[in-house]
Formats: C-alpha cells, structure tokens, sequence
C-alpha cells in the first residue's frame, strides 16, 4: 500500500498545478504525470508537498523546469 501524505486544500490545489503544467509543458497527459509523481517515484509526497511553502512562491516556468529536472535527476523522465 502507497502512504499518501495528507494536503491541505491550498497544497492539493497546488499539486493539480504542478501536474497540469507538467502535463501541459511534456504533451503528455495529467493522469500519466501523477503516476511518474506518486507512483513511480516519491515527488509528489517528498517533495511538492514537504516544499509547498517555498514553491508556490515561484513562477510556473521555474517550477516546471525544476520539476522536469527533479524527474530526470529520479529516472522517471529521460
């Protein structure tokens, strides 16, 4: 069983962003962007959210670029 960390409302809506724009950026689609966050890796749960503070301080380019080379870094995106 996967361990979900619990979200605030704000950090919930965050992480859809971050999908999204991810999803939006790579052509590929929101629900395949999930699976390489929370499934694949542990991005989502050790790092969008634990970072919720700080990130969504930044611009969508910066997080989407820093997100991309999170998932390089973690070998879910080549």
């Amino acid at each position: 069983m996967m361990r979900r960390t619990a979200m605030t409302p704000q950090q919930s809506f965050f992480a859809v962003f971050c999908i999204e724009a991810l999803a939006e950026e790579l052509g590929m689609t929101g629900d395949s962007i999930y699976r390489m966050l929370a499934e694949n890796s542990d991005i989502l749960d050790g790092y969008i959210i634990p970072c919720y503070d700080v990130l969504h301080t930044q611009g969508k380019g910066w997080i989407v670029d820093d997100l991309i080379g999170l998932m390089k870094r973690k070998g879910v995106l080549e």
